[in-house]
């Protein structure tokens, strides 16, 4: 018996309170899932590709050789190599968060960012730190030094801190 939006033979679907056109409703579902779908592969193969080409896996250590996978950062490579902290402290240990959540947030943040940078060559040479960025080598600077420089922070609030790196710009990088 003839209902309410039941579908023809032909699978078209009538509309229940008009004789209005039947309105093909399966072959528009099955072209925008193909369409979506073909969107999807296309994306997740550009993805899979751009994280083997860009060697994305190496970023996911603690590896710092893997700053150095764009030419840009080599001599930054070679600096912290001559540096004092070359056999304490890695990349991530003086540009990244020490909280977990802060360090996966900034490693997505800059990854995007610098991928970005050097796929569209808009980027300074050599490379700057943005002031971010710079927040988080000063609050490294500290959470490894504090006992040593506790006396000179400040103890009220709006009361500015001396950046570590002002002083001591070759500790992370030696002079080139």
């Amino acid at each position: 018996m003839p209902g309410e939006g039941d579908e023809q033979e032909s699978g078209e679907r009538t509309h229940p309170a008009t004789d209005e056109q039947p309105v093909k409703v399966s072959a528009t579902r099955g072209t925008l899932s193909l369409v979506v779908a073909v969107m999807f592969g296309v994306l997740g193969g550009l993805g899979a590709f751009t994280f083997g080409y860009g060697e994305g896996a190496s970023y996911l250590s603690n590896d710092p050789n893997a700053c150095a996978n764009c030419h840009i950062m080599q001599d930054q490579l070679n600096t912290w190599v001559k540096s004092s902290h070359h056999h304490v402290a890695t990349c991530n240990d003086c540009h990244l968060p020490h909280d977990p959540i802060g360090k996966w947030i900034t490693k997505m943040d800059n990854g995007f960012f610098h991928s970005l940078a050097f796929t569209t060559g808009d980027f300074h040479e050599p490379i700057q730190i943005k002031p971010r960025n710079a927040e988080v080598t000063q609050q490294a600077c500290l959470y490894c030094h504090s006992k040593l420089v506790n006396h000179m922070l400040p103890t009220k609030d709006g009361d500015q801190t001396a950046r570590c790196v002002h002083c001591h710009q070759s500790v992370g990088h030696a002079q080139r």
